[in-house]
């Protein structure tokens, strides 16, 4: 069976915004991500793939249910709309699962291996600055935890990582017409179906919003020593995206020894995030979290002092503490790669939580190198 990538329907199969276009501005994604195991065990389904729209979950789809399921609230009225959506794309994604059992064999043949434990993966989408003037489109697939394909939209060729990927890049390209439909989805209907998926989230949060209780919180905990202290500042459950948060001392920017987290979704369709600095503790009273957020009718400077403030603008929840006083990245990403093996089965269960891309500290995926380092430890840990 010769390797071909899944057919493209209404609602695209791969999409993961693998680089930041975006110089400057920020930006939407609309991200797709299937992966494939040969030998599933533990329970796991062998074909697993996630839709993401900015980095949260909204389509999900498993060889255990052959359904596509959507997990936020405002896929109901995509649905609504769109009484065939489910059913159109459920027929999409069985269509992949059968392409990646076919390809998973094509490649075993091709580096002549024998039977075992291999995957093959696909990632490819869209990416809109929120100007609207800068957009880029992507697709990369990858065979036992190694780039195996990447798609130049500009020269509308496949660039391949190896020899035997050459053999496929050949097929591919001698079809002009198959190169020219990718890069007119990846530049032109994925972003037309990600403005589409951001007004439906839009209109569900305006819907939902005014019956938010209002009230914002500013925690002060965590430990100081004589020499420094680490102070964190949390936001959560704002909306829209766009947020400008910064550590500034008597005012002004401050950008010495701050570490920034993810910007990350909530279940809700709202988004968290942290930022932390590391001072001098004799001059706390010097330093502010500052924020400016559409959310709020005026900027906001909180303080680290006090144990404990409480005052309201409805849409956060704010925390400073001294935390621990190591390196804010975390362990895991500090790791070296675990197996491939463990790491696959790894990517594909938490692919099944559907909680993949959140960039929890505890999961650090490298897109570009198709490694999913991790500690199991903690990787339990975060699964509960």
């Amino acid at each position: 069976m010769a390797l071909r990538s899944a057919p493209l329907g209404l609602l695209v199969l791969l999409a993961v915004a693998l680089r930041e276009s975006c110089v400057g501005a920020s930006s939407h994604s609309l991200k797709y991500f299937l992966t494939a195991i040969s030998d599933p065990s533990q329970g796991l389904p062998q074909f697993v793939a996630v839709g993401y729209m900015d980095g949260q979950a909204f389509v999900h789809y498993d060889s255990h249910s052959r359904r596509m399921k959507p997990r936020v609230s405002w896929m109901e009225k995509v649905e609504k709309d769109d009484p065939q959506y489910r059913d159109r794309n459920t027929r999409n994604f069985r269509g992949a699962e059968e392409q990646f059992r076919g390809n998973l064999e094509t490649l075993r043949n091709r580096y002549n291996q024998s039977e075992g434990f291999h995957t093959i993966q696909m990632l490819s989408g869209c990416e809109l600055c929120t100007d609207g003037k800068t957009k880029e489109g992507f697709e990369m697939h990858g065979y036992d935890g190694r780039t195996f394909l990447t798609f130049d939209t500009e020269t509308r060729t496949w660039v391949a990582l190896d020899l035997q990927a050459q053999i496929t890049k050949r097929k591919w390209d001698a079809d002009q017409g198959f190169n020219q439909r990718k890069k007119a989805y990846l530049e032109e209907i994925c972003i037309e179906w990600l403005g589409k998926y951001l007004s439906y989230e839009k209109e569900m949060l305006q819907r939902t919003g005014e019956h938010l209780d209002p009230g914002w919180t500013f925690l002060l905990d965590g430990r100081i020593s004589l020499t420094h202290s680490t102070h964190v500042c949390r936001l959560d459950g704002f909306y829209p995206r766009e947020i400008d948060a910064s550590w500034r001392r008597d005012g002004e920017v401050w950008l010495e020894e701050t570490f920034h987290g993810f910007l990350v979704p909530n279940a809700d369709g709202t988004y968290h995030y942290w930022l932390s600095i590391r001072i001098d503790p004799k001059e706390r009273g010097r330093y502010r979290c500052h924020v400016e957020h559409d959310g709020l009718p005026e900027p906001l400077d909180l303080a680290l002092e006090g144990e404990r403030l409480q005052g309201g603008e409805g849409w956060a929840l704010w925390q400073a503490g001294r935390w621990w006083d190591g390196c804010f990245v975390s362990p895991v990403c500090r790791s070296a790669h675990v197996s491939l093996h463990n790491a696959a089965h790894t990517t594909l269960l938490i692919l099944s939580l559907g909680v993949l891309s959140l960039g929890w500290t505890s999961l650090c995926l490298d897109y570009k190198s198709f490694h999913f380092p991790t500690i199991q430890s903690e990787l339990k840990e975060f699964l509960g």
